[in-house]
C-alpha cells in the first residue's frame, strides 16, 4: 500500500461557510500532497514504471487544474502532460488508437492524458464528428485495448471529473467574464453546454462498456475544486506501494574559486532589455 497517511488533519474549523476547505489549509495540503508525488516521480524513474493517467470530464470540470497541480513541482523528463489537438487528415485515416500509442510512456515515465481516446465516446460522438458505426467499433474495441496496455505492464488509471450543471454554467460564465481566461471557452464549449443531456447519455453508456476489473473508472466529485485536486492527488498516490523516505537534498560542494584575472567582455552589455519593474 502507499506510504500516504490515513488521511489529513482537518476539522469542521478549516471549511469555510460555503463548505469549502479554506485557502490556507488547502495550500498546506496540497504542498504535503506534492512532496508524496516527488517520492512517487523518484520511484518511477528508479523501478522504470511505465504510468498512464487519464483525465476526462465535461468542459469546465477541473481537469486542467488538477494535471497543473500535479506536474508543477515534476521532473517534465518524468511526468509529463499530453493534450492532442484535432487530428489531421492523415491521422483521421489511421487505427483510432494510433496517435495515442506515440505518446504511451516508456520505463520511468508517467504520461498524463488531458483528455485521450475517450474523446470518441463523448465529444466526437456527441458533436457528429464520429458516425455510430465508429463509436461502436470504439466501444468494441477500447476494452481490449486497454487489457494489452495493462498486460504489457502499463499502469493505466483514469479519472473522471464529474461537475453538475450549475456549477459549469457558473465557471463558463467566470471565464467569459475572466479577460484572461476567456481563451479557454470556445465555440465547441458553447455548443457543447447546449447538449448537457446528450453528453450523459454519451458518458453513461461510455461508463457501462469500458468500467472494467482490469481499467475501472475513478470518478471524482469536481464542484468544488480545492476538493476535486485534493482527492484525486491522494487516491493517485494511494494505487503505488513507493518508499516513505524523504527525497534527499543533494549535498552542495564549496563554491570554486573564481579566477579574478578573467576580464569579461563589456561589448554585450547594450543587450539587455529595458528595465520596467
Amino acid at each position: 500500500m502507499s506510504p500516504l497517511s490515513s488521511g489529513p488533519s482537518v476539522s469542521d474549523a478549516h471549511y469555510n461557510r460555503n463548505g469549502a476547505l479554506k485557502k490556507k489549509i488547502y495550500a498546506r495540503e496540497l504542498i504535503r500532497l506534492q512532496i508524496e508525488l516527488g517520492k512517487l516521480q523518484r520511484h518511477i524513474a528508479e523501478q522504470g514504471l511505465r504510468v498512464v493517467v487519464l483525465f476526462e470530464g465535461r468542459d469546465a470540470a477541473g481537469k486542467g487544474g488538477v494535471i497543473k497541480r500535479i506536474t508543477e513541482r515534476a521532473n517534465p523528463r518524468v511526468i509529463r502532460t499530453v493534450a492532442l489537438g484535432v487530428p489531421s487528415d492523415r491521422e483521421r485515416t489511421q487505427w483510432y488508437f494510433q496517435r495515442y500509442v506515440a505518446e504511451l510512456p516508456a520505463a520511468g515515465e508517467m504520461v498524463v492524458f488531458d483528455r485521450s481516446w475517450y474523446n470518441r465516446a463523448g465529444v466526437e460522438r456527441v458533436m457528429g464528428f464520429a458516425s455510430e458505426a465508429e463509436v461502436a467499433t470504439f466501444m468494441a474495441s477500447c476494452p481490449a485495448f486497454e487489457r494489452m496496455l495493462v498486460d504489457e505492464g502499463i499502469v493505466l488509471l483514469k479519472y473522471w471529473f464529474s461537475v453538475s450543471e450549475a456549477e459549469q454554467e457558473r465557471r463558463i460564465r467566470a471565464r467569459m467574464a475572466d479577460p484572461t481566461r476567456r481563451w479557454k471557452v470556445s465555440t465547441m464549449d458553447l455548443e457543447a453546454r447546449a447538449r448537457w443531456d446528450a453528453y450523459s447519455k454519451a458518458k453513461d453508456e461510455m461508463l457501462r462498456q469500458t468500467h472494467t476489473s482490469y481499467a475501472p473508472w475513478r470518478l471524482v466529485d469536481a464542484d468544488i475544486k480545492r476538493h476535486a485536486r485534493l482527492n484525486c492527488i491522494a487516491d493517485l498516490l494511494q494505487q503505488f506501494d513507493y518508499p516513505s523516505d524523504p527525497v534527499p537534498a543533494p549535498e552542495l560542494p564549496p563554491r570554486p574559486y573564481s579566477d579574478d584575472s578573467y576580464e569579461r567582455d563589456p561589448g554585450y552589455l547594450d543587450a539587455y532589455i529595458d528595465r520596467r519593474y
